[in-house]
């Protein structure tokens, strides 16, 4: 599928993954709409051909006010990639005692139901969009999962069962939207560097790099976006996690 000339829907676009993902579609000659909290688009970089739109993205409200501004645009949505999320640790049992629950439900909502949410909504829009070849695709969706679906490190009993949850869509939502012409896939990144390892020391992260079999480095969010491009223009990939990890699996911590 040509992106160019088409509108692309990125959540979490005002950093990290998201914005380089924006970016590389706004330099492929789409129309770039990224979803993101006012909080980080008050600190976001502006780029050529990216409109930033404030929205929660466990909010139906705000997601439907965004879709609808890209449909007032006019230039059909094609391509949505859910890259929102966050991941703050916690074991089940701590030394302060379980698993906070409202924080294991905050995580749960954000990255889960977060992407759930937008990718419904995407999904309806797209719908109604004219099919764009003789297969009848109308668009594409890319989820964000993360390696810690498959293989959750102590202290990630949240993240990874919100991560495994949207693998778990992946192939059932690809069924589901058959009838429509619309593709999903996931990307599971590895060890990205991404402003969740901003507090992170140099020497923890060469620590983290060394853990990767090759190349023995972090990976780039360029990286991430290069992948979600061509998912993007790949017909046939679909009801796919797509792991970006540098082939490492990871140690229990």
């Amino acid at each position: 599928m040509d992106v160019s000339g088409s509108a692309v829907l990125v959540t979490g676009a005002a950093s990290g993954l998201g914005a380089a993902t924006a970016r590389r579609f706004a330099d492929a000659g789409a129309q770039v709409y990224g979803v993101d909290l006012q909080t980080g688009i008050d600190k976001a970089e502006h780029s050529p051909g990216v409109t930033l739109l404030a929205a929660d993205v466990t909010s139906e409200i705000d997601v439907r006010a965004a879709i609808d501004t890209i449909s007032d645009a006019g230039t059909p949505l094609r391509v949505t990639v859910n890259c929102a999320g966050v991941g703050w640790a916690a074991r089940i049992l701590g030394r302060d005692g379980p698993h906070d629950l409202d924080l294991f439900q905050k995580i749960i909502n954000i990255n889960l139901v977060g992407t759930f949410n937008v990718m419904r909504l995407a999904a309806h829009q797209m719908s109604t969009e004219p099919t764009v070849d003789a297969d009848g695709q109308r668009g594409v969706i890319i989820n964000t999962a993360s390696v810690a679906a498959f293989e959750g490190q102590i202290g990630q009993i949240a993240y990874a069962a919100s991560k495994g949850g949207v693998h778990a869509m992946t192939i059932s939502a690809a069924r589901d939207l058959a009838r429509a012409g619309v593709r999903v896939c996931t990307i599971a990144p590895g060890t990205i560097k991404t402003p969740m390892l901003a507090g992170v020391t140099p020497e923890f992260q060469q620590t983290l790099a060394e853990a990767i079999p090759f190349p023995q480095r972090l990976g780039e969010p360029e990286e991430y976006a290069q992948l979600a491009e061509f998912i993007a223009t790949h017909n046939y990939l679909n009801g796919e996690t797509i792991r970006m990890d540098g082939a490492i699996r990871m140690a229990p911590r």
